[in-house]
């Protein structure tokens, strides 16, 4: 998942919203941080900043590689050239299929298409943001290369069965964590089940640099490909030395602030639970997951009790000084000329047009602010004459 997003891939900064008596500091991001500045100083103070590679970069390697248990990381320009990076590593060529979720950002189905290669669109999980892996079975064929498993919205994809399913056929499996750094199943860092884990810090990410992103791997040939192909006299998309910098305390602060967004998205889920309309993920039973919220997703349901324009809704919430926006178009109505489709991709369709998601600065808020934002939320709701259960 890239670095730009446009407003209705739900990447407008919410700084732009009107303010309804909602503190500033849910509202903006990156905020304040003395490590940063810190950092900034140092780098100023002896001239890394301006160098082609330096301590920056090579600590900043360094935490990935240790936080996946010795995998090599490179460190490229943004999460899209990483997606596009990690397909060739695996040894995606010209004419070749990926398979990738209906729903989905849209510069992984940019980037299959700029190595010359074919998406291949399967459906979601029901009441989840996650590729579903039957789909996956049924989509398999002489051609497919690769599958790019995207972890989005706080779900995580079943990527243990995917690889499996993977195997036996020789088929590559690219994780794309870029929403949820940091995050974990039974343990295990996210991004290291599969053959290469993308990373994403551009300006709305967890950890953000404005720009870069990286692509971690255990396989030696894989990051070899990298390199053979971005390394032209020097590297042709390089990460700088001050975003480095800036990173590089970030990721010290990372595990807590996850903590703490999880907590908040816990305690969201308290103070709207009487709001029928808002669905959240359907989570899968029996793994246990340390999650990363970059954007909190919701499906705007349609039942007896309740019902709800996305847009408007979106839009009211904008209103309220809230960044609820919509979620991804995602590719159920790409042309067949540029995609092979499994099926109908009937749960696609439906969360590109039901998904809403808020943008993760509130949930580093206190129980006041985020109580405000619930409060916000359920405003926008009543403005919408949506009924809510006793």
């Amino acid at each position: 998942m890239g670095d730009q997003e446009s407003n209705e891939q739900s990447g407008e900064n919410p700084s732009r919203y009107v303010d309804r008596g909602l503190p500033p500091r849910t509202l903006d991001w990156p905020g304040p941080d003395p490590l940063v500045l810190r950092a900034l100083t140092a780098a100023w103070e002896d001239g890394s900043w301006g160098k082609y590679d330096g301590p920056w970069t090579r600590q900043l390697a360094a935490s990935l590689s240790a936080w996946y248990g010795g995998a090599e990381a490179y460190l490229c320009c943004s999460g899209t050239i990483a997606v596009e990076l990690a397909l060739r590593g695996v040894g995606v060529q010209p004419r070749d299929e990926v398979i990738l979720a209906g729903y989905d950002f849209p510069g992984n189905f940019r980037a299959v298409e700029a190595i010359g290669a074919t998406p291949v669109l399967v459906d979601l999980l029901p009441d989840t943001w996650s590729i579903n892996p039957d789909e996956v079975r049924a989509a398999i064929g002489p051609e497919v290369r690769a599958i790019i498993v995207s972890h989005l919205h706080g779900d995580v994809a079943r990527v243990r069965e995917i690889k499996e399913i993977c195997r036996p056929n020789d088929i590559a499996v690219v994780e794309d964590v870029c929403q949820c750094p940091g995050a974990t199943l039974d343990g295990e860092p996210l991004g290291s089940i599969g053959d290469a884990a993308v990373w994403s810090f551009g300006g709305s990410k967890l950890l953000t640099a404005g720009r870069g992103g990286a692509v971690v791997s255990r396989r030696p040939e894989v990051m070899q490909r990298i390199r053979v192909y971005s390394e032209r006299g020097n590297q042709a998309f390089p990460i700088s030395e001050l975003q480095a910098c800036v990173l590089v305390p970030q990721w010290s602060e990372l595990a807590e602030r996850n903590r703490r967004r999880a907590r908040a998205v816990q305690f969201l889920a308290e103070q709207l639970t009487t709001l029928h309309c808002l669905i959240r993920s359907r989570s899968d039973p029996g793994v246990e997951i340390g999650p990363a919220f970059y954007k909190l997703g919701w499906f705007c349901g349609r039942s007896p009790e309740s019902s709800l324009d996305r847009d408007a809704f979106s839009q009211a919430a904008r209103a309220e000084g809230v960044a609820l926006d919509p979620g991804f178009r995602g590719f159920a109505t790409r042309s067949g000329r540029r995609c092979r489709k499994v099926s109908g991709l009937v749960q696609s369709r439906r969360a590109a047009e039901q998904t809403l998601l808020l943008h993760h600065p509130v949930l580093l808020g206190s129980d006041d602010e985020l109580r405000q934002v619930a409060l916000a939320i359920e405003r926008a709701a009543r403005r919408l004459q949506i009924d809510r259960l006793p």
